[in-house]
């Protein structure tokens, strides 16, 4: 293999013309326009329609499609095998979205229609930044490489699933059922945000999610505020003292065993300079000793999601019986998982309020993250800067969450993440969006990263046994 230089700014100048395009966005509004909210109902059809049109695009280019599904879920993997003995490269996006929210969107936009508003120059759609239009950058850039190339020069094959909004119910089973099929040396993937749009990222894993219901109940039925004032107790009061023993006044997190006894050191080192969220950082805010970046992208956060008593919209002289409240944690890797819900019962019962019930939600993720000392990481960093002229942003962890354990845990691989969107693209809210700028630009990058995984250098990235494994097909 050989990598010529002018070869390589061909194929990505290519890419980014296409990235521009008038095809581009058509094909764009082909992936927005089906209507892929898993929790809607009759969602079935539109989740296959996509999946139908995913895989025809997918096998244009040269892929070999398994349609499959695990745990009732249906998923689709593309195989592209060029030679056993090249790397295999595992690329992952989901097609579902959230609900689109009809009738919320500014300016009478329609969720499921591509709408271009130039003047702010954006173009608007669900599913634009999460993850259809993610989907549509890589396969872009996949395609002018073999367009320029001829071959990839490594092998890929390309995961995609239909409810990670809901969780990814069957993706675990799925990747240990068909292993041998998702066989590889690396996850290239994107999801989420950059740190801001004009700063392209890599990040290599994912904070955990855990998510707790709290819940108080005193007495059957409310009694007068007035006539029992003072005499009986409240369980709202009761259930605002608890949550302020879980964070502190700046936010910072005091449950024993939520937190590590550290930040780690290297992401320390990764997380200098940068900016998080786009720069909306409420000042004085957070854990104290650390960074804005190191509070989100190295540390753990927990939210009060919400809390009710009574009726808010229409409250009345009443001392409520009962109250409820959804507090999260969002940590990062090291932590007994597993203990979380056991901490926080035996936390709350120190502080006098053992008679609150903690049940957890079904619904999480594991924190899993990939060294920054692996070797895939500086591989995709250092082609990220040959392509852009200037360093990404690493993170050690995306802020968010994300499966990215069924990659680390289940498949065995490290995790490179090069996300597309930015931090105001009003993810799972109305006016989802991203800027018409960002698009070029990261076809370019994925161009530049999908060229050099095609060369000599990229060889060094094999797992040793895939390398023992030359019959692999």
């Amino acid at each position: 293999m050989t990598d010529q230089h002018s070869d390589r700014s061909a194929a990505i100048a290519a890419a980014r013309s296409q990235g521009a395009s008038q095809p581009f966005r058509e094909g764009l509004g082909r992936l927005i326009a089906f209507p892929t909210d898993a929790t809607a109902p009759g969602a079935e059809a539109p989740l296959a329609a996509f999946l139908d049109h995913a895989g025809t695009l997918l096998s244009e280019i040269g892929f070999d499609l398994i349609r499959t599904e695990a745990d009732g879920y249906p998923f689709l993997i593309a195989r592209r095998i060029e030679d056993p003995a090249l790397p295999t490269v595992l690329s992952y996006s989901h097609g579902d979205t959230v609900p689109g929210m009809e009738g919320r969107w500014r300016e009478g936009r329609d969720p499921w229609t591509l709408t271009e508003a130039p003047a702010e120059g954006r173009l608007y759609g669900r599913g634009i930044a999460d993850n259809k239009g993610q989907f549509w950058v890589n396969l872009t850039a996949m395609r002018a490489v073999l367009e320029a190339r001829g071959k990839l020069g490594f092998n890929a094959i390309w995961l995609i699933e239909m409810g990670e909004e809901i969780g990814s119910p069957g993706l675990d089973t799925l990747c240990r059922d068909h292993a041998d099929n998702l066989a590889a040396d690396i996850l290239v993937a994107s999801d989420g945000p950059r740190v801001s749009a004009d700063r392209p990222t890599i990040f290599l894993g994912a904070r955990g999610a855990r998510t707790f219901r709290l819940h108080l109940r005193r007495r059957e039925g409310g009694r007068h505020s007035g006539n029992f004032g003072g005499l009986l107790r409240n369980p709202g009061l009761e259930l605002a003292h608890a949550l302020t023993t879980i964070a502190g006044p700046r936010g910072e997190v005091l449950v024993p065993g939520w937190t590590p006894a550290r930040i780690d050191p290297a992401a320390r080192t990764l997380l200098a300079g940068i900016e998080p969220a786009g720069g909306e950082v409420d000042e004085g805010w957070g854990t104290p000793g650390l960074s804005p970046a190191e509070r989100v992208h190295g540390w753990c956060s927990a939210e009060i999601l919400a809390f009710t008593c009574g009726d808010p919209g229409h409250p009345v002289n009443a001392i409520p019986p009962e109250a409820t409240a959804w507090v999260q944690l969002r940590h990062v890797a090291g932590l007994d998982a597993d203990g979380l819900r056991a901490r926080l019962v035996e936390h709350l019962a120190k502080h006098g309020h053992g008679d609150i019930e903690v049940s957890e939600d079904r619904a999480a993720f594991p924190a899993t993250a990939t060294p920054p000392t692996h070797p895939a990481v500086g591989f995709a960093a250092a082609s990220v800067e040959r392509t852009t002229g200037a360093p990404p942003a690493i993170l050690p962890s995306l802020g968010g969450s994300l499966p990215n354990d069924v990659f680390t845990d289940t498949l065995g691989l490290p995790t490179i993440w090069v996300p597309h969107s930015y931090p105001g693209c009003s993810q799972h809210a109305p006016d989802e969006h991203l800027p018409t700028a960002i698009f070029p630009d990261a076809v370019g990058v994925m161009a530049g990263l999908y060229w050099d995984l095609g060369t000599e250098d990229a060889l060094a990235l094999r797992k040793p046994a895939a390398a023992e494994d030359t019959g692999r097909d």
